[in-house]
């Protein structure tokens, strides 16, 4: 990256009239006139592609929404920031693996996929439901938006492989088997609090994936679904990049060596996820972006868990705080940690994206907000502002064609092969 860091120093020296050796303010500030015109017409060029973001329902309560109350991705914010295509991952959180905790998992992602289909359905948004490469790349050479569908968390299944083909005949493209938790499918990067029991599950159920995950990973690969590693343990991501016969992607996740958590991915994954073929979509979710190697930060995070009664074992900075029974307290928490992190920034997202470039090449990173979840950054608070993130990645020396590959390129190229693979393996 020595040559980014000095075409920055060039731009800031010719932009403030200093020398490169001198202090200067915030080049991504002094940039940004400078490069928004070349950046707005890189942005319109590209296929701006989200690779995740989880589905509000309109009128329905909600935590996670905007400021505003609406979707983090809603059509008009999409337009506003040049998004041109979402995935909406339809996904249940953790509950009951019984016949009735099935059956509201399954009746909860009906709901969501009824709310997408709605979206592109209502003619003012201008959206479409891609189902493949191709639609994704027609629908942005006609002007339109485009929509992906997603699942996350095989619990929807209850423990019926064959169910798979029901949402992939729906339009689901990308899936993810877990969640927060184990399931029947495979292990959690999170394992959960069981409140009733008092305790957290085991780090592990399976040792990464059950004998049922391993069949819906050969099947998806037959349908041509992209197979999403993002939520998985690493013993179970590792054993999928064993498997799939197609590239994988991970939609949402981030950089293990620079925020140590169980939620990012360790160096091995990153390197068999790019071995493969696949693409790693970095996310604006700041408790996955801290700085885990400033120890004076670690220090009083690991303070703010133990005053808040969260055992020390388990370390993440905004997970697991539903284990604290008391409301005010959980509040008081959430704000103590939000503190100490402060807003985060777009370049605290970007270090993690460069430290996948130059690990594992520039064909397989991407960005996935993970929006409607808690995410987002100062800068890049939801789909509205994603050209901030093209005229921060030019501040940082990347070329119009790599900036492209990033934004969908290297996604459409996975949603290709997949398809490609899948047909190879039909019966002629």
């Amino acid at each position: 990256m020595v040559y980014r860091t000095r075409l920055t120093c060039l731009l800031v020296g010719f932009l403030t009239l200093t020398a490169c050796s001198e202090p200067v303010p915030d080049p991504l500030v002094l940039l940004t006139a400078a490069l928004s015109p070349n950046a707005q017409e890189i942005h319109q060029r590209a296929l701006v592609i989200d690779a995740h973001a989880d589905i509000e329902i309109a009128g329905k309560e909600s935590r996670y929404a905007g400021a505003d109350g609406r979707s983090q991705v809603a059509p008009d914010k999409m337009r506003a920031g040049g998004v041109d295509a979402v995935v909406m991952a339809i996904a249940v959180g953790p509950g009951p693996r019984d016949a009735q905790g099935y059956a509201d998992a399954r009746a909860k992602a009906e709901e969501e996929l009824a709310a997408v289909i709605k979206l592109t359905e209502t003619p003012s948004n201008n959206l479409i439901l891609a189902r493949s490469a191709d639609e994704l790349v027609g629908a942005h050479e006609s002007g339109k938006g485009a929509l992906i569908l997603g699942f996350q968390n095989a619990r929807i299944l209850g423990a019926d492989v064959s169910v798979l083909d029901s949402f992939f005949d729906a339009g689901v493209r990308v899936f993810a088997l877990t969640h927060m938790g184990h399931n029947d499918f495979a292990d959690s990067s999170r394992p959960i609090y069981l409140a009733g029991q008092g305790a957290h599950e085991p780090v592990e159920e399976h040792g990464g994936l059950s004998e049922l995950g391993k069949v819906a990973i050969k099947r998806i690969n037959e349908l041509g679904g992209i197979v999403d590693v993002s939520q998985l343990s690493r013993a179970a991501t590792l054993q999928v990049l064993g498997l799939s016969s197609a590239p994988v992607i991970a939609s949402h996740s981030n950089v293990q060596h620079l925020s140590d958590v169980s939620r990012n991915l360790s160096d091995q994954e990153i390197d068999g996820i790019g071995k493969g073929g696949g693409v790693i979509h970095v996310a604006p979710f700041r408790g996955y972006l801290f700085d885990s190697n400033d120890k004076a930060l670690d220090h009083q995070i690991r303070v703010a868990r133990r005053d808040a009664g969260i055992e020390e074992d388990y370390y993440y900075p905004f997970e697991l705080y539903w284990e604290i029974d008391d409301a005010e307290t959980q509040k008081a928490f959430l704000g103590s940690v939000s503190e100490l992190l402060g807003p985060g920034k777009i370049d605290d997202m970007l270090a993690h994206l460069d430290y996948i470039v130059a690990r594992v090449g520039i064909d397989h990173v991407g960005i996935g907000t993970d929006f409607n979840h808690g995410s987002g950054l100062e800068g890049f608070a939801d789909a509205s502002e994603a050209l901030n993130v093209t005229i921060a990645l030019l501040a940082r020396g990347y070329s119009a064609e790599e900036i492209e590959k990033i934004w969908g390129g290297n996604f459409v190229r996975v949603f290709r092969e997949t398809k490609r693979l899948a047909s190879d393996q039909r019966p002629r």
